[in-house]
Formats: C-alpha cells, structure tokens, sequence
C-alpha cells in the first residue's frame, strides 16, 4: 500500500505474458541441436529461433546448464573455428550459418587488476584522456592521452601505481586498503589534475571524472556524442548508478555479467556489427524489480538491433516476457533431461506437464486485488521452552534415569564423587553432539573417521551442538603458551609483520633496501674470477605443486626450475607433495664475474631483481647468498627476506631459537622433529628444567627478535600481564598508517585480553608456559577462547570451572557463564561450588553415594526445590551447612617454619611464619603468588635441604625450623600411574597381596603360578593383545584418538587360562571390577587389604574401583588416592608438640585438595587432613573453599590483588584474627560464610 516504495508499485502490477512471435515456420531461422546427450539430457532435439528472446527453464538439474554452455556454446565455437573446451554429446547442430557469432555472458569476473573500471570497459575512456589531452595546457605541456591513464605513462600516482591505496593483506583477517598518502586516492600526480575540462561552466579533472556516475557522465558530456553514445549502454543495462572508475574486482556477479554485455553493445553500435548470438546465465540475479526490467529493455535492444538472446532463468518475470520457452525436466538429475515444453509463455501455462506453467499461471493469478484486500497475519506459534530430553539413561553407573535440561539456561549438575555427574555431561550429551556431527559428514570424510557408539541410552533429543570444555584436555605441549592457545600470539604476530621494524641482529641498525649498484659491486668484490648461478626467487616455503609455475616457466623459454635446492625440469615437471614446504628459484643465468663484462652482469642481476620482485640468489655451488632490493643492513649488507609471521613462530623452523627449537629449556633429548606435544616431555618429565641460554627463554631465534614495535620484541610483549597487555594496546601509539593497519587487529587482541580477564586471569603473563597452567586455569583459558568466538546455538559443557578461584574471582567467571547464556546459548556445569549452585536456573542432583551407589536422580529444579528435597545429599548440606566450631589448636607453644625475603616472581620480599603441626591454609585471590610460595619456594628448598642438606636458598634469604621435620611430600593431583596398567589398588599398595592370595589358592598351586602371575603388568598372566590394559586405541585422524575394549580379553586385562583361577569364588578380573565399598565386605578377614580400603572409603572413594585406570582418574581423586597411601603410614601417636621432632614428622603440601569434591566428600577430607596431623604432622594448604579455610589453626592471606598488584602479606593469623582485617578478601568473603551458615541453620 506504499505509496513511495518502489518495490510495492511493481507487486502492484500484474506481469504481462506473451502471447508469442506468430507463426515461427515462415519468417524466422533456428538454431536446432540434434540428439544432445551430455549428462542427463535425454537425447533430445531442441529448435531455438532466432532474432527472439528465448527462455530455457526448469527444475534444477533438468539440464538447462548441459544443454546451453556444454553443448550448443562449446558446439557453436567448434563450427565457427573459434577456441572452445570439448562440446557436450550430440549428433549435430543446423543452422549456425544464420549467425556470425556465439558470446556466452555468464557471472565470471571481469578485470584482474584495481585499474581495470566501467569506463575502459565500454570504450569510452579511450574518447575521454583524447579531450583532455587536447586542453590548451596539456599541448604546452606536452601531455599525450596515455599520460592520463593510470595503467602506465608519467601521470599516473608513483607512488600507488594508480591504484590510489596501497592494499595490506592481513592473512586471517579482512585486507587492509589504506588510500595512498601522496596522490590521497586520485591515482594521478597533482600537475596532471591542474588539466580541467571547462564543460557548461563546471571544470572537471581526469580524477573527477572518474568519479563520476554513468548517468552523471552522460548530463556533463551530452554535447560530445561519441561519449555519451558508449556511457549510455551503461544506462541501459542498469548500471546507470556505477561509477566510471570503479575497480571492477568490486562489482558484484550480476553487475559484472550486464558490464559484459553493455561492452558488447558499446562495440556493436559504433560497428554495426548484426547476427550475434548471446547466451545469458542467470543474468537477474541479485536484481530488483525495477533492474530486471531494464534489463529485459535491454534484451529487446539487442533483438531490435538484429541479433539472439537466449537466457537460462528461474525468474518468473523474465520467463513471463520472453518470446519463446523451452522448458526441460520435469525433474532434477535423472529425472530430468527431457523437453516438457516448448511455445510462448500464454501456451506454457496451459501445460498441466510443465512445473514452470504451473508457476507462471500462479504468478500470474497474483493480482492487485487480493493486494488491496491484504493478507492475514499469521500469528507466530508460541512454543513452549525447548528443552534436551534423555530417556532412560544406563550408561556406566546410571540407573535408567529420565532427565529434562532446559535450553538457553545455565544448569548445574552436582552430586557426591563418582554420582554420574559426568557421564551425563560428557559421556552422554557431549559424545552424542559429537556422534552426530560425525554421522553428518560424507562417505568419504566417515572413512577416516569413526563415530564414537553411541551411550547406553534409550533416546536424546533436542541436543545442540555441543562443545566441552573439560580439566583433563591437554593444557598444551612445550611450545604452547597462554599466548598461542588463546591465539592473541597469531594476532602478535601479524602485528609485527605488518608494524614492525626490522634490525640488523648483529649491527642494531634499521634494515634499508639495498640498490643494484651496490649488489653489482658485492658480487663484483666477493665473487671476482668465479663463475655465478644467478636465481630469481619465485616460491618460498609454500605448500603446492606448481603446475602451472612451470607450464609458465616453459613459456618464458627455461627448460628447468629448482626446486628445494634441485634442477628440475619444466617439460616433466615432477608431482610435488602438496602438503610440504618447497622453495622454487628461477635460473636467470651464469656469468664469470669480471669487470670487463659489468654491463652483462648489470643485465642479468636485472632480469633476476624483475622475475624475483627485488630479490635475487647468487653464489657457486651450496654457497648461496640473499640480495634484495628490499631488505639488507646498511653495515655489515646482510640482507633479509620480508616479514613473514613464520618468523616468530616458535612452531616453525623459520623462527624458532636454533637451540631450544621453541621450547625456550634446554631440553636433552629434543630435537627439531619433536613437537613438543609428545606425552613424555609432558606428563612424563621428571628431568631438570633449565632456561635455554640461547635465547634467556624467548623462544625465537635473534633475527625475529630483532623486529621491534615501539622499541620493544614480541617476546616483550608476550612477558607482561593480561590486565598490562590490556592497558598497552589501549594506549598503544603507531603512526597514522601502521595506526590504520593496526586497528583490526588490536580490536582482536583487545577482545580476547579482555575475555581472560572476564574469567579471572588477569594475573597471568602471556609468554606462561601452557604445561606449568592448573586445572582450572587451562580450563578458564578455553572458556576464554569460546567467548571470544560469538556462537549462538551452542550447548557449552564445562567441568569445575570455579576451580582455583577465589571467591571474589568466582564471582566474575559466574557472570561470565550468564553471558555466554545470554547470548543464546545452553551451559551445563558440572560443579560442587555452593555460589554456583545457588545461581544456577536449573540443577540435578545425583547419588546418593558414588560409584554403584550412584547414579540416581535425587532432585532437579530450581535452587529452591533442591533445598525442599528430602532425597537430595546437596540439599542437605545447603539447608545444615558444615558446623565450624571455634576450637583450633593453639599456636602459642607451636615450632615454627619461618621464610625470609621471599622475592621469587611476584612476592615482594616478604616474610612469612608457618606453625608446624597445625593445619595451615595459604589463600588469597587468584596470581596473588600463592603457588611460588608454597610450592617454588616452601616445598623445593625444603626438600632439597631434607635430601643433601646443601644448596643456596632459591627465591628467598633463608629458611629456618626446616630441620624439624623428617621428609616434605607435595599431595598433588598429578595422574598416579602414567599407563592404563596402574590403578588404585596397585598405587596404595595392596595390590601385592591380592596377587599373593591369588597364588595360594589350589588351583593357582597346582599349575605353578606364581603372585606375578596375576599381574598385568608380567607377560606370562596378561592378556597379549592389549598387554594388559583392557583397551586399546584407535587413531583418529583429526580428532582425538578413540580408546575401544580389547576383543581379545573382553576389557579383563588376563588371558583365560589366568581368569581360571578363583579366590572365594572370583576372578582376578571381578575383583579389579569390585568397587572400595563391595571390596570392603569381600576382604573383611585379611586385616592389611582391608584397613587400605577402609580408609579410601573415609575419604569419600568407595564408588572407585580397585582396578580403575589411572588415566581415567581426576586430579581430585588421584590427590584423594595419595592421602590415603599417606595415612596408612601415619602411626606414630601425636606426641609432636610435647616431645619436639618427630621421627616421622612430614610435612604435607596440597594445592587445592578439595578439587573435584561435593560438599559431602569436603567433610569427609577435613576429617582427613585433621588425623594427619594428630598423628603428628603438619598441614600446609593452598585453598580456596570456606569450608576448609574455617577449620585451619593458621591463614596466610596473599594479594591484595594478583600479579604486579599482589605478592604481599594482607594478613596471617588464626581465623579469628584474619576476621578482623578489613583489607582482606578473605577475610569479607569468610565472613560472610560464616554469618551464612547461622542463617542457614535457622
């Protein structure tokens, strides 16, 4: 009903529909193709007539396309001696003597080059650069018409090339094109822009010409009429808006496709050229109402003028204005091929076989009636909130559970260890994602790779695309950095290459380019009386197989290229590995060097320098050596390629330091064929880590380090902080182009420093080594990379991500989950941190116990109904919070461990007391310099003072009361065993004795076998298909290896004729599958196997089984498993503060215990952690759960902030103490704990 919109008042008309062109048998010629085969076409015959607008249409894959461009253009070409690929299959085509030529139009692209515009293309701009060189001006000047053409001559833009900027490529990012600063975009030279036409009182520059649309063109040169009959072609094929000096790699597909064909008729009206042939494809795409009906006056134009026009078309207006229609079908592919139709568009909608009749006479039937009258709204159908639903889930320990998690919500699902928690998350919904993203790919791509089974489930539906982000995925090998998995590095990188400044690593000095003169004197000085092989560099490490680089070659008149340091000939050119790096030179020619033939030398280093774009190799033999024009030291003439971001990869041979290759340690063993990924630099090092004294630790080599940005290296930048990098790259200043440059990729290093901090990583410096990252820090790093990444639609599943944070800090990651939520996708937490919990939209709630125990629905829903449940275990702990009362042992009489000038990275000199004998709790927010206290500092000097006794003090002055202690032992939560053959019972160590009652059984005595019989870790017993480990792996290709159970042994680890043998009843296998609680029962009467399972169960690991791998265990359960090996040595009686050292006095350090820990299994710790020191040990733990930090005898609280800002005292002392400090985090965020859990108890 728009009275202004241009679009409604052409829904208002009612097409028109031909009738057709009479009676085609007495006046018209065809053009007719005879038994056309190709494809699918169904050996047809097809007459088009002539001097006609002729629509071929169909269903896709009909044919249209085969039948046009294979057959009748490809054929047309043949029989006109004209250059054509081979025609489509047919017997003949009659009647091409009634044309002078075949032009197919299609889509393609025109112009290669910037310079290339509308006004040259059409012929015009020829006509335009004749009057401006005619100006009275120009003549005294002596300027001809090519001085005003950018394409070459003295008047276009040096500096540009005419191109008017300067394009930047920016690799992973959009190109740059920055306008060039001397012509400031008008690509000609300011005396050639003094020249001004004086047309009807408005003077006009070549450069404002060009700026110029085709109409405007046609107003200004009206009275030149050679001119304007060529812009108005432009106008007639509704390009009337383009611009005359528009690039024509701009235009869009459509745009170029009418450009072609305005040229055509911009040469055919001023020669007078009849009888041709245009073949149209497509040609209405991306066109308006209005553009198509232009253009259909333009097809009338050409038919008009004598010539054909036959178009491949859907559009329903184009088809309904045509002269005649063949239509093919009536389906696709083949079901297609055949001829439906053949008549004008009035006939065509009366042919009930015709799929195009059917639409046009709908089309047709769309009248300005019905549009007055208007249509119904159709309301939107409200639906209710979608959800993923899992009907009877049984994988692992899952009791055929029904379970409903809302999408676009934050869900968290909690339970006690081993509950089911993540067999949910990631066994189920996150390897169901996957699984059907695999089964989506093709044949070809599912040949490589296999889908995972599927999870032991009845159904799932409604599940997104998922991705997880998990604790145990690889934080990276020894050459990965905070930097390079977050990608800020890739952006560093690019910046450098684009902003930097070159420096002579050995002179210091900016490098310059190097003219040809003074190539010629160094060859002439340091090559005299040798014979010279001159190379013209073309290729330089790239992948690729240079097909069409030697077929080039071959042309310029070379019979030979080199390759990777060979000759190789052009004519048989070799079938180079695509996916390796080559170097491909040119040989330019050899030359003796003498002074007597300079002028040959000068020649052939110039022919070098123009195929090498101002590079070239010269030498004899394997001494080689750079020259460019580019790049090369004013002192010492060392020259240098261009930038290249390989440079400063550290994963790239072309910048990694020559001695550490990248790892930035001095590393025995590694070499350049290693990654560094590999698991034995990694999880399996045990060896010392010393700072590679090649490059102090940087990594690269010294040629990348000496590219400076603002004076400072990348490996600079990558020292600092995030919050610093945030704040230098915010203040950054370039100047005005590297400021242009820059700006895309600051806003991407902005954003992910930005994103880090989000998830409370602040603290941490970009150059950190991805190995020496915790848990939870490596976790946060990928949640930081999702956010980044903007998707929509996504189920994110993520594992603890509270871990390792301080309250304060937690705070900050939680929002950090709402807005990934926010941005319309689906969170699922798998997590025990009560704040998370509490704001949580939905949570489930899994147990009671763990392991077989396990694997029920307790609740689900809000905060509230969890909190209501009789049945949840996480209800319960909500409602009666863990009592904290106010007894800790007293300090007052207590042996203290005292650290002296503690300096080592962030600490500022401090100094700290440790009571020994206590429980003491190291907090503080996250790079507050917990970690380099405790454990860098604390746990390595101790150590090495207990073993050798000898050594300085690193990181601190001194340290005092050490001696009081018998041995230290670090409980972290480093994998137990390194193979799927160790397990709990093999760690704790009654692994021996099941093996020994094994072997006195009668059976066992009577075949001779021995207790390392029933070892899987001894050939004789284990099962030799998978030497003992119950699976084996598969490799994935591109995703990450598959673990699939043995065939051989069933995933029971022994060979048959060991499983023979029973103890009560059991196989070895069935008691390895036993978990703590049913393996508690069974060995009741064998006092040593019993009291090791019986204190795995207090520490809240009676869903475990004896025979679980290793591998498979988290770092929580692994600390957990190492506790309990330590109590069963913890005998001595607490006679420590009455009697001074103790003999089996230790000193336990733990970084985060409660990792991986439902509130129930924190109480069960905390019991834990008291009996190790009232056996008379001390306690000293990083910690950031209140519940843990309420029962310490001792706090130290670091920060106040982290990194720079942190590695001070806030304060120390008992919690009550701490409680009083207003400045600490702590102290607010404990505080506030403990107010909570009155409240909650009321």
């Amino acid at each position: 009903q728009s009275g202004k919109s241009i679009t409604a008042e052409y829904l208002r008309k009612k097409p028109i529909c031909k009738e057709g062109p009479g009676d085609l048998s007495t006046d018209i010629s065809f053009i007719s193709v005879k038994k056309a085969s190709q494809h699918n076409l169904r050996s047809i015959d097809v007459d088009i007539p002539l001097n006609r607008i002729v629509c071929i249409t169909g269903v896709s894959g009909s044919g249209k396309s085969t039948l046009i461009k294979d057959v009748l253009y490809n054929g047309l070409r043949r029989l006109k001696g004209k250059p054509a690929d081979n025609p489509g299959s047919h017997e003949s085509i009659c009647g091409h003597e009634f044309i002078n030529d075949v032009m197919m139009i299609d889509q393609a692209p025109i112009g290669k080059t910037t310079r290339s515009n509308p006004v040259s293309y059409v012929g015009c701009f020829d006509l335009i650069r004749k009057l401006f060189a005619s100006h009275p001006l120009s003549k005294k000047r002596g300027y001809t018409p090519g001085t005003f053409s950018f394409n070459s001559g003295a008047g276009r833009c040096p500096t540009c090339g005419g191109n008017g900027f300067e394009h930047i490529e920016m690799q992973f990012l959009s190109d740059v094109y920055l306008r060039c600063p001397d012509c400031d975009g008008l690509r000609y030279r300011p005396e050639i822009l003094e020249i001004k036409l004086d047309i009807k009182g408005d003077q006009k520059s070549i450069a404002d010409v060009l700026e110029m649309t085709a109409e405007q063109a046609c107003d200004y040169f009206s009275d030149y009429r050679s001119i304007t009959s060529r812009l108005q072609v432009l106008k007639d094929v509704g390009l009337a808006y383009i611009k005359l000096g528009q690039p024509l790699p701009t235009l869009s597909a459509g745009e170029a496709q009418r450009l072609k064909l305005a040229g055509f008729l911009a040469d055919s009206s001023s020669s007078g050229k009849k009888g041709m042939l245009f073949l149209f494809d497509e040609p209405t795409t991306g066109l308006h109402f209005s553009d198509i009906e232009v253009l259909m006056k333009a097809f009338k134009n050409l038919v008009d003028s004598g010539h054909s026009v036959v178009i491949i078309e859907h559009n329903l207006d184009v088809i309904g204005g045509c002269d005649w229609i063949i239509d093919l079908g009536p389906e696709g592919g083949e079901g297609g091929g055949q001829v439906v139709f053949t008549g004008s568009p009035g006939q065509i909608i009366n042919c009930k076989e015709s799929y195009t009749g059917a639409a046009l006479s709908g089309y047709l039937s769309y009248s300005e009636d019905r549009l007055k009258k208007g249509q119904k709204v159709i309301p939107q159908k409200q639906f209710e909130k979608s959800i993923i639903n899992i009907q009877k889930a049984r994988e692992h320990n899952l009791r055929n559970i029904d379970l409903e998690i809302p999408r676009d919500t934050l869900t968290v699902i909690t339970g006690v260890s081993g509950s089911g928690k993540s067999t949910i998350a990631f066994d189920i919904l996150f390897a169901e994602g996957q699984r059907r993203y695999l089964e989506s790919l093709n044949a070809y791509a599912r040949q490589f790779v296999q889908p995972a089974s599927r999870p032991d489930i009845d159904s799932v539906s409604g599940i997104p695309p998922t991705v997880a982000i998990a604790q145990r995925t690889s934080r990276g090998g020894r050459k990965s950095t905070v930097a390079t998995v977050t990608e800020i590095y890739h952006f560093l990188r690019l910046l450098f290459v684009k902003t930097g400044t070159r420096y002579c690593p050995d002179c210091r000095l900016p490098i310059a380019p190097k003219h040809p003169d003074a190539i010629v004197a160094e060859i002439l000085r340091d090559f005299a009386g040798r014979k010279v092989a001159f190379y013209a560099p073309l290729v330089i490490n790239r992948k690729g197989i240079y097909t069409d680089l030697a077929r080039w070659a071959q042309n310029k008149g070379y019979s030979n290229l080199r390759v990777d340091s060979e000759l190789k000939p052009v004519n048989k050119w070799p079938v180079l590995d695509r996916y390796k790096e080559h170097s491909i030179e040119l040989p330019a020619g050899e030359l003796k060097i003498s002074a007597d033939n300079e002028d040959d030398l000068r020649e052939l280093i110039q022919k070098a320098l123009t195929f090498g774009k101002g590079s070239l190799i010269a030498g004899t033999g394997n001494s080689l050596r750079l020259f460019s024009t580019q790049q090369s030291c004013p002192r010492c003439s060392r020259s240098f390629g261009e930038l290249d971001p390989r440079l400063f990869s550290f994963n790239s041979k072309h910048g990694w330091c020559p001695e550490c290759f990248g790892t930035g340690m001095e590393l025995i063993g590694f070499d350049q064929e290693q990654t560094g990924e590999e698991i034995w630099w990694n999880d399996w090092f045990e060896g010392t880590e010393k700072v590679c004294s090649g490059c102090g630790g940087k990594r690269l080599n010294s040629e990348a380090l000496s590219v400076l940005l603002n004076g400072k290296s990348i490996s600079e930048y990558t020292a600092i902080t995030v919050d610093d990098a945030g704040e230098l790259f915010r203040n950054i200043s370039l100047e005005k182009r590297d400021a242009e440059i820059a700006g895309s990729i600051i806003s991407e290093l902005l954003s992910r420093l930005d994103f880090l901090k989000q998830v409370g990583l602040g603290y941490i410096t970009l150059d950190r080594a991805a190995p020496t990252l915790s848990g939870g820090e490596a976790q946060r790093i990928r949640l930081a990379a999702q956010l980044g990444s903007n998707l929509r639609g996504i189920c994110y599943i993520l594992d603890e991500p509270t871990i390792g944070l301080h309250a304060r800090d937690n705070r900050m990651l939680l929002d950090t989950l709402f807005d990934l939520r926010h941005k319309g996708n689906t969170v699922l937490v798998v997590e025990h941190d009560e704040e998370t919990i509490r704001r949580a939209e939905h949570i489930i709630d899994l147990g009671p116990g763990g392991g077989k125990n396990g694997g029920n629905l307790l609740a689900q829903g809000t905060i509230k109904d969890i909190i209501n449940s009789k049945n949840s275990i996480t209800g319960k702990y909500l409602r009666e919070p863990l009592s904290h009362g106010l007894f800790r042992r007293s300090v007052t009489d207590a042996q203290w461990l005292e650290i002296k000038s503690a300096n080592m990275h962030n600490l500022k000199d401090i100094d700290i007391r440790f009571p020994l004998g206590k429980i003491v709790c190291v907090t503080g927010v996250s790079g507050s310099g917990k970690s380099t206290l405790v454990r860098d500092i604390l746990y390595h000097n101790v150590k090495e003072k207990l073993s050798s006794g000898k050594g300085p003090f690193i990181g601190c002055r001194e340290i005092t009361g050490w001696d009081a202690a018998s041995r230290i032992l670090e409980v972290d939560q480093r994998p137990i065993g390194k193979t799927p053959r160790s397990c709990p019972a093999t760690y704790v160590g009654f692994m021996d004795e099941i093996r020994k009652l094994f072997a006195r059984t009668p059976e066992a005595v009577m075949r001779g076998y021995s207790a390392s019989r029933f070892s899987f870790n001894v050939e004789q017993g284990r099962c030799s298909a998978c030497q003992g480990q119950g699976i084996k792996t598969v490799e994935m290709s591109f995703l990450p290896d598959v673990n699939i159970t043995c065939e051989e042994c069933g995933g029971n680890r022994f060979n048959s004729e060991t499983l023979e043998v029973r103890f009560k009843g059991k196989t070895i296998s069935e008691v390895l599958n036993m978990n703590v609680d049913e393996a508690l029962e069974f060995f009741a009467a064998h006092s040593s196997i019993h009291n090791s399972l019986k204190l795995l169960q207090e520490t809240g690991l009676g869903y475990l089984t004896l025979g679980q791998q290793s591998p498979t265990l988290s770092g929580g359960e692994a600390q957990r498993i190492k506790l309990v090996t330590e109590l069963g040595k913890a005998t001595t009686p607490a006679r420590f503060r009455k009697a001074g050292k103790s003999a089996n006095h230790t000193i336990y350090v733990l970084d985060e215990p409660t990792v991986g820990l439902h509130m129930a299994d924190i109480d069960k710790l905390i019991l834990v952690l008291h009996r190790l020191v009232d056996t008379g040990n001390s306690v000293i733990i990083i910690e950031h759960n209140m519940d843990v930090i309420a029962e310490a005898d001792w706090i130290v609280d670091l920060g106040p902030e982290g990194g720079a800002g942190g590695g001070k005292i806030v304060a120390q002392g008992t919690p009550q103490q701490i409680l009083k400090n207003k400045k600490s985090h702590t102290a607010r965020f404990l505080g506030a704990f403990l107010k909570s859990q009155v409240t909650s108890r009321k």
